[in-house]
């Protein structure tokens, strides 16, 4: 009876040290998000040559200021006029500004061929300037629908500025990470390319 206690402990003991072994490897952390969604460009410039010239005739394109709704990963959904709350099951895989600068830059290439810079760097100078704010990229609980708005600032080296509000909506999109996700990258591409035609 003896030799198979000490049997059952030494197994018992072999499969814990195996155990503790694997948790080096495994994350024991909140289980990651269904759904990661990024933004992807429809318009993209050709391979080759992206522009050249100068950098002060290059446009540069900056991260648009957001408040603290969109300043995060999870992706906001407007209950009523005063309540928000995010998807379930879904995240921004990276900051959902700083992906749209991406997406802004890159359509600006594919529909004007100039030379397309981005930056935060208040040290690069340029002749044109985009920056603005991503005032809107959620999901509407009431309407049903994918909003993503953006107010946009040119500003020229002679100081002249313009500005402009650019919105595209998607109705009828489910409530599920599955739909919003796609509709989102819809919405954020069409405001794209209506700044890149705006920006010429």
């Amino acid at each position: 009876m003896r030799k198979r206690n000490v049997k059952a402990m030494v197994t018992k003991a072999a499969a814990l040290a195996a155990v503790m072994l694997l948790a080096g490897c495994i994350s024991f952390s909140k289980k990651p998000p269904d759904t990661l969604i990024s933004l992807t460009p429809e318009s993209t410039a050709p391979i080759g040559n992206l522009g050249t010239g100068a950098l002060d005739n290059a446009i540069l394109v900056l991260d648009p200021d957001a408040d603290r709704r969109l300043d995060v990963q999870r992706v906001p959904v407007q209950v009523d006029t005063s309540t928000v709350a995010y998807l379930k099951d879904a995240s921004w895989i990276e900051r959902p500004a700083r992906q749209f600068r991406r997406l802004l830059a890159e359509t600006i290439r594919a529909k004007s061929g100039r030379l397309v810079i981005e930056s935060n760097d208040v040290e690069v100078s340029s002749k044109l300037v985009l920056s603005g704010r991503l005032t809107d990229m959620g999901y509407y609980s009431g309407s049903q629908s994918v909003v993503v708005r953006y107010d946009a600032l040119l500003e020229s080296d002679d100081g002249t500025i313009r500005s402009r509000r650019f919105e595209a909506i998607v109705p009828g999109v489910a409530p599920s990470a599955r739909a919003v996700a796609p509709a989102l990258n819809e919405a954020a591409n069409d405001v794209a390319t209506q700044v890149a035609d705006w920006v010429g």
